[in-house]
């Protein structure tokens, strides 16, 4: 009876009790490994952990406008000078064109009162020279004057039509955009063209005060014993105000050629080129959308200049400079260096960033630096962890073993 008892008792399997031990065993060896065995960079380099980063530029309209088209998406590379995006805007040939008629019309105005002042010259040299012609020229000069004050009052009455005309749009137009029916755009345009009309009415009701003046003078002249004296005198006093208007015309000119030249510029800003050959890693807008100038369209990296963001701890940055060697490892290839350079060193100490694990190395004083890729090979991309090295003793980089 006592041997069946014992033959029941079941027996202890050791795999339960050494499987947990093994595990526990193996976790804990890994978690040694990793955070208190790590391997030590040679002491010819300081070395440190980042991450890949990369100086992207929004790329954005100068001008307010409908975009038409958008040639990229996100991940294209983009060539400098290649068109990025091109914006509609309606108004743009309408005012090239009314720019340029402006150029043209101040241009005519120039060139006649260039020819006007060369009449003015030969009439004073033949008043000089026919002293006995005095008269029947000072008879000539009343009806010369006489049919510009006819095309100055002429002038006038048109302009004054046309005033109506714009007064009756500025009034119609203002109140309609009040109302939403038009945009505002419309109205304020009405309204400019308006005051602009009223200015060209001003300056033909000058224009009829000067060529009645000028009749005055003729007349006078016709009476006047010293008939070559006074007929002279007119002329230079018509000559002087001839060559102000040149003047003026002058300044017509060079302004309407700014403006003219303003527009052109407006009108090539609604080409959007790319300012240097990159990678599209953001699209924000898509054909259709209107935008306002700064509006960003896309967003381009040049992944040939990315860099190794990281931190080297406050000790160590006696032993760093601008210009010295160094060379990153990514990730997929851990013993495959990537050439580079420190470009920069951070003026001031700060704290360890919080993504750090541990609470001690949380408050250890940190200095950050960049090393720029000489030769990424598109592998490096922003946003990639990464380690970094700077060679700060010798000219040669030591081995990489002890990264394995």
């Amino acid at each position: 009876m006592s041997e069946n008892k014992g033959a029941l008792t079941p027996k202890r399997n050791p795999l339960k009790v050494l499987i947990p031990l093994l595990l526990v065993g193996g976790s804990g060896y890994g978690v040694w490994k990793y955070f208190v065995n790590q391997p030590q960079p040679p002491s010819s380099v300081v070395a440190m952990t980042g991450r890949i980063e990369g100086d992207d530029a929004v790329i954005a309209p100068k001008v307010p406008g409908r975009i038409l088209e958008i040639r990229f998406r996100e991940g294209d590379v983009v060539h400098a000078g290649d068109v990025i995006a091109v914006l509609d805007d309606l108004g743009a040939k309408a005012r090239v064109d009314q720019a340029t008629a402006a150029v043209n019309e101040a241009e005519i105005r120039r060139r006649a009162a260039e020819q006007q002042i060369a009449i003015f010259q030969e009439q004073l040299q033949q008043t000089e020279l026919q002293t006995d012609q005095s008269r029947v020229d000072a008879e000539g000069r009343v009806r010369q004057a006489e049919a510009d004050l006819a095309g100055a009052e002429a002038q006038l009455v048109q302009q004054e039509a046309s005033l109506r005309i714009a007064a009756w749009d500025r009034d119609a137009y203002v109140k309609l955009a009040k109302a939403g029916a038009v945009p505002e755009r419309q109205g304020k345009l009405a309204q400019a063209t308006a005051d602009t009309q009223e200015a060209v009415v001003a300056a033909a009701r000058k224009r009829v005060e000067s060529a009645r003046g000028s009749l005055s003078v003729a007349k006078a002249n016709l009476t006047n014993p010293q008939i070559r004296g006074s007929q002279s005198m007119g002329i230079r006093k018509q000559m002087l105000l001839q060559q102000t208007q040149i003047a003026s015309a002058a300044a017509d000119v060079v302004r309407v050629r700014a403006q003219l030249a303003e527009v052109m510029d407006s009108r090539s800003n609604l080409t959007i080129t790319a300012p240097f050959e990159g990678t599209v890693i953001t699209r924000t807008a898509e054909p259709g959308e209107v935008v306002q100038a700064g509006t960003a369209i896309l967003t381009l990296v040049d992944l040939n200049r990315v860099y190794l963001r990281g931190f080297i701890p406050q000790g160590e940055s006696g032993k760093v400079r601008v210009g010295q060697k160094a060379r990153v490892f990514l990730d997929s290839a851990a013993t495959k260096p990537l050439e580079a350079e420190l470009v920069r060193i951070d003026p001031q100490a700060t704290f360890t960033p919080e993504n750090t694990y541990f609470r001690d190395d949380r408050v250890k004083q940190v200095v950050g630096v960049k090393l720029l890729l000489k030769a990424g090979g598109g592998f490096a991309k922003p946003g990639m962890p990464a380690d970094g090295e700077v060679l700060v003793e010798g000219d040669t980089w030591p081995p990489v073993d002890y990264r394995k």
